[in-house]
């Protein structure tokens, strides 16, 4: 049953479940799209999660009843995104232990070879579930679970930007330097978050993305940085 409450003076946060699943996840998302590409004037900015949504609202154009009443006409529990719907995107990784401080761990906690790793984590598509803790930052799911590792139990001071987590099932991407637990696998030289990007961020909630294992010298060539 979705629910609305009172997020703050100017915002309102819908919770469509009280678990996260794909299906609860794929509900929030077509939603989402559906209310975003409404662009009504009034929404200034909209904030998918796991299994809700916030929206900051203008006030002189909505109070707390009218945007619930506005919401109750877009929201519809049947709704589900065209799986093909959101951008494929392919990034480029460099899979080794130089940039990738913690493949032999996750390859020993799965009791798998390194390259098994990396042959498992390049074969999945990963779907953008939220965008969050930083710029540019997408939450990606879902790892398989043969190699889903929790996160470390001991956070670094400094995580270098492009640098591809693992933390249970899911993955992402740090977009700048930052304090991190997340097992890093290896790293990019795409930019996940730059003024030059529309919309500043690389990803979207609801793209797909498709990590491409390269080599050093591609690695290098185009900026890459260990």
């Amino acid at each position: 049953m979705i629910e609305y409450k009172i997020a703050s003076v100017d915002s309102i946060i819908v919770y469509f479940a009280d678990h996260i699943s794909r299906d609860n996840v794929d509900l929030v998302q077509s939603n989402y799209i559906h209310i975003k590409n409404l662009k009504h004037e009034g929404l200034i900015d909209i904030i998918p999660s796991y299994t809700s949504i916030l929206f900051h609202y203008d006030l002189r154009i909505f109070d707390f009843k009218s945007i619930v009443a506005f919401l109750q006409e877009h929201i519809a529990l049947d709704r589900r995104m065209d799986k093909e719907e959101g951008r494929l995107i392919e990034i480029p990784i460099y899979y080794d232990e130089s940039v990738g401080f913690d493949l032999a761990h996750v390859a020993k906690e799965a009791n798998l070879s390194i390259q098994e790793v990396i042959a498992i984590h390049s074969s999945c598509e990963y779907l953008v579930y939220s965008i969050g803790f930083l710029p540019g930052f997408a939450y990606l799911g879902e790892v398989d679970k043969r190699i889903a590792t929790p996160r470390l139990t001991s956070p670094r001071s400094k995580i270098p930007r492009g640098s591809l987590g693992i933390a249970d099932n899911q993955s992402a991407i740090y977009p700048v330097q930052s304090p991190g637990g997340w097992n890093i696998v290896g790293r990019t030289y795409q930019d996940m978050f730059d003024k030059k990007i529309d919309g500043f961020s690389y990803l979207n909630v609801g793209d797909r993305v498709k990590f491409l294992p390269i080599d050093k010298d591609e690695f290098l060539k185009n900026g890459g940085v260990i």
